[in-house]
């Protein structure tokens, strides 16, 4: 028994956590909690406010990683239902309920309760989500699921209770939909890791339909690693099996999680903890005979490696691995590729042209040196294919925009810019985003000139609108090393 008198504490085998390398069926369950009650609310660090219970949470989670939690639901309160309807956007599309933000927000307390007592009595029912499309940057389409509303928001209260113990279980080189990570910190940590480590060959890997292709099944298994409260896994295997709604035609999903449903980035990444993460800490640590780098955002995984066969054999292993659990390699998308600071020097002695790259995240990553010392580094630029889509995007609106007002345009033109250069603007994406500033002017007096009789609109009339509409980029985010330091001082 624990020491605790409120918990309930039932005693089962040991987990993945104490460095078993798999997470099969006969693997054992941990212990069983039941977490503390609802109490008032206090200020986090992140300056958003969190409940004393599901703090107590998180503190039990952190500090007896062999347990499940028996009674999470109760947490669900309609502050937290509240609390998730207004951390939604408020512009986004309808599910197949037809309602939007602005209309459930009319008499929001009445829905709540109603809502709350229907998820607490489990009389809820998931609806299925609209599928869309969207374009991707290749040319071919995207499904996006569409939640309903109700289930957003209890989808979202979900996802803050279970982050409460998810968070503290997740390995470090996992940064994708994570609190209070981003792409940058991958980026940064995949800098720092080739710039540190003795690396020299680079798996870049690519898993075939993830999210349409995890296991229910598996999925609850590993939910359940952590989690016994029979309520809350019925509301989980209710948004899995709810099915899509394409053109009016429902259809069934046995497999999969819906892309743009709120828990499913928290699911896939508790499905790629277990089947990845544990794994590949436990081979890099008893099987690598060299360094290894890892460094995973939800699907898009690279490893670097300091041998190449300690590189083929992981190959070989995880195309096993997955294999076990319905996941497969892009044949395609899957490269291993001479990659770091010997790469120029044993590619020239072979007589083999420069070394390969890489995109992730959607940066094109190369082999370089510093001018000023010669030594090596990892430059990354802005990946032409994205690039391209979003010029051939803002040019496609601007020509939708052809007739309105100019100040209304180029303040529109002023705001996208903004957000490019917040995302991609770095010191090694400067010139990128210098080049991409320049071809939007350039669509900006192409559309100038169509929009009127004028057979010219000349570029000194053009500039000083253009250096107000579109700003000159800054850099606006650090070295990755340096940022890397501030953010990991250990």
């Amino acid at each position: 028994m624990q020491e605790k008198s409120d918990c309930a504490v039932v005693p089962m085998n040991r987990s993945n956590q104490e460095g078993q390398p798999l997470a099969e069926v006969g693997e054992g369950r941990a212990q069983t909690e039941e977490n503390i009650e609802q109490s008032h609310m206090f200020p986090t660090q992140s300056g958003k406010r969190m409940s004393q219970g599901l703090a107590g949470v998180r503190q039990a989670a952190s500090t007896r990683k062999q347990e499940r939690f028996t009674a999470l639901l109760h947490h669900v309160t309609p502050d937290l239902l509240r609390d998730s309807f207004y951390a939604l956007k408020r512009q986004a599309s309808p599910g197949v309920d037809g309602v939007t933000w602005t209309h459930y927000e009319a008499g929001l307390e009445g829905r709540l309760s109603d809502l709350h007592s229907r998820v607490q009595r489990g009389t809820y029912r998931a609806k299925p989500s609209r599928r869309v499309y969207i374009p991707k940057a290749d040319g071919r389409q995207r499904p996006l699921d569409i939640a309903a509303l109700e289930d957003k928001v209890v989808q979202q209260a979900v996802l803050a209770i279970l982050n409460q113990i998810y968070e503290v279980d997740f390995k470090g080189f996992s940064y994708g939909f994570r609190p209070g990570r981003s792409p940058h910190q991958a980026l940064d940590a995949l800098y720092v890791g080739f710039q540190r480590k003795r690396v020299n060959w680079l798996l870049d890997a690519d898993i075939r339909g993830f999210f349409d292709n995890m296991s229910h099944e598996w999925t609850m298994k590993f939910i359940e690693h952590r989690v016994a409260d029979r309520r809350m896994l019925r509301l989980i295997q209710k948004w899995l099996r709810a099915g899509v709604s394409e053109d009016g035609q429902w259809s069934e999903t046995t497999v999969g999680t819906p892309q743009g449903a709120g828990v499913s980035p928290l699911l896939a990444n508790v499905y790629l903890h277990y089947v990845f993460d544990l794994w590949a800490e436990v081979w890099r640590r008893k099987v690598a005979s060299g360094d290894v780098v890892i460094v995973r955002y939800a699907d898009d995984l690279v490893l670097g490696f300091q041998h190449r066969a300690d590189a083929e054999r992981f190959l070989r292993e995880f195309q096993e691995r997955l294999g076990k659990f319905g996941l497969e390699l892009h044949p395609d998308k899957t490269r291993l590729i001479e990659f770091g600071r010997f790469a120029f020097r044993d590619r020239k002695r072979r007589g083999e042209g420069k070394p390969e790259t890489f995109i992730f995240l959607g940066f094109t990553h190369y082999c370089g040196h510093l001018r000023s010392s010669g030594a090596f580094t990892v430059w990354r630029i802005t990946a032409t294919k994205r690039m391209v889509a979003k010029l051939k995007a803002i040019k496609a609106e601007l020509q939708r925009r052809k007739h309105h007002r100019t100040s209304e345009v180029g303040e529109w033109l002023r705001k996208v810019k903004l957000v490019i250069t917040n995302i991609m603007l770095c010191p090694e994406t400067r010139f990128r985003c210098n080049a991409s500033g320049v071809a939007s002017a350039g669509s900006s007096r192409s559309i100038l000139i169509r929009r009127s009789q004028r057979a010219q609109v000349r570029w000194e009339r053009l500039v000083p609108l253009m250096d107000r509409w579109i700003p000159r980029p800054r850099i606006l985010h650090p070295h990755p090393g340096e940022r890397f330091d501030a953010t990991h001082p250990q």
